[in-house]
C-alpha cells in the first residue's frame, strides 16, 4: 500500500493556477495525471457564456485527461465566499441559476461528481432559515446530478480559516448528508472528506475514516500545517489513505494543496511515478 497504490487527480482551481485557465488541464498531464477536478472556474457568473463553457471543454479534452470533479457556483471562492446555496436573496438565486448549467457541463464531460459549498452565515438572518434554504437548494442540486449518474458532495471545512462557516467538522456535514437523502430519496448524497480540513478542526481523523468511509463520496488532501504537498507538514496522509483503502474508499484522492514558492509542476516530487 502507499502513494503509488492511489488515484489521485489535481485540482487546478489551487494548483497550476500560475497558468491561465484553458492552459492549465494540459499542464496537469504534462505532469503525468490523467484526472482533474475544479472549483466553479467562473467566480463572477453562475451562467457564463457558451462560449466559455465550450472552451474549457475543449481545453480539458484536448488535453486527454478527464474531469472527475466540479463545484457549483460557490461566490467568491477564492475569496471572503464559501458558497451560495444558503445565503438569501441574490445569492441563492445565482446557485439556482448555476446548478443545471454546472450539471449539464458536468455530463458533458463524463464527470459524476458535484461538491456544493454550504454558504457561511449571514449576520441578522436565523440560522434556521439558512439552513431551510440550504436543504430546498440542496435537493435540487441531487435531483440535478441524479439526471446525469452523478453524485452530491457535502464538505465539512475548517473553523480557523472558515469561521462563519457552519459546517466544520464530520459529523455536522454528513447530518446534512442524511436529510438531504431523506428529502429526495435519492442517496446520491455524499460526504466529502478532506483531511486538511478535518485535521485544522482538531478531529480524530482515524476515527472519521472508521466512522464514515462508507459515506465518503471523495477525498482530497493537503499537509497541515500550511495546506502544502504530503511531506510539508506532520499528518500521516499516506497511512490515512492506506486506512481509507482498507475501508473500502477506491475512488478518487483530490490533490487540493498550495505549491509553495515554487511552480505547480515541481509541487509532485512527493508522488512515485
Amino acid at each position: 500500500m502507499g502513494f503509488a497504490d492511489q488515484r489521485f487527480n489535481v485540482n487546478l482551481s489551487i494548483l497550476f493556477t500560475e497558468l491561465p485557465l484553458l492552459e492549465r488541464p494540459a499542464a496537469a498531464a504534462a505532469a503525468g495525471f490523467t484526472a482533474v477536478e475544479l472549483w466553479w472556474p467562473w467566480v463572477d457568473s453562475p451562467t457564463p457564456e457558451r462560449s466559455e463553457l465550450d472552451a474549457l471543454k475543449k481545453a480539458i479534452e484536448d488535453a486527454g485527461v478527464r474531469l472527475t470533479g466540479l463545484n457549483f457556483y460557490a461566490g467568491q471562492l477564492p475569496g471572503p465566499d464559501r458558497g451560495a446555496l444558503s445565503v438569501p436573496g441574490a445569492e441563492s438565486e445565482r446557485f439556482r441559476a448555476n446548478v443545471d448549467v454546472a450539471a449539464e457541463f458536468a455530463r458533458s464531460l463524463g464527470c459524476t461528481a458535484l461538491n456544493a459549498l454550504y454558504g457561511n452565515r449571514v449576520e441578522g438572518v436565523d440560522p434556521a432559515e439558512q439552513d431551510a434554504l440550504a436543504l430546498e437548494n440542496l435537493v435540487l442540486a441531487a435531483r440535478a446530478a441524479d439526471r446525469i449518474g452523478a453524485i452530491l458532495l457535502i464538505e465539512a471545512l475548517n473553523r480557523p480559516e472558515s469561521p462563519l462557516y457552519p459546517l466544520v467538522s464530520a459529523p455536522a456535514a454528513v447530518e446534512v448528508v442524511d436529510k438531504v437523502n431523506a428529502a429526495t430519496g435519492l442517496g446520491n448524497a455524499k460526504f466529502l472528506m478532506d483531511l486538511y480540513h478535518l485535521s485544522m478542526n482538531g478531529e480524530d481523523l482515524p476515527r472519521v475514516i472508521e466512522r464514515y468511509a462508507a459515506r465518503t463520496g471523495h477525498v482530497q488532501i493537503a499537509d497541515n500545517p500550511g495546506r502544502g504537498a504530503p511531506g510539508t507538514g506532520s499528518l500521516p496522509l499516506e497511512d490515512l489513505l492506506d486506512q481509507l483503502n482498507k475501508a473500502g474508499y477506491d475512488g478518487w484522492v483530490g490533490l487540493e494543496y498550495k505549491p509553495g514558492d515554487r511552480p505547480s509542476a515541481e509541487a509532485f516530487d512527493w508522488l512515485p511515478r
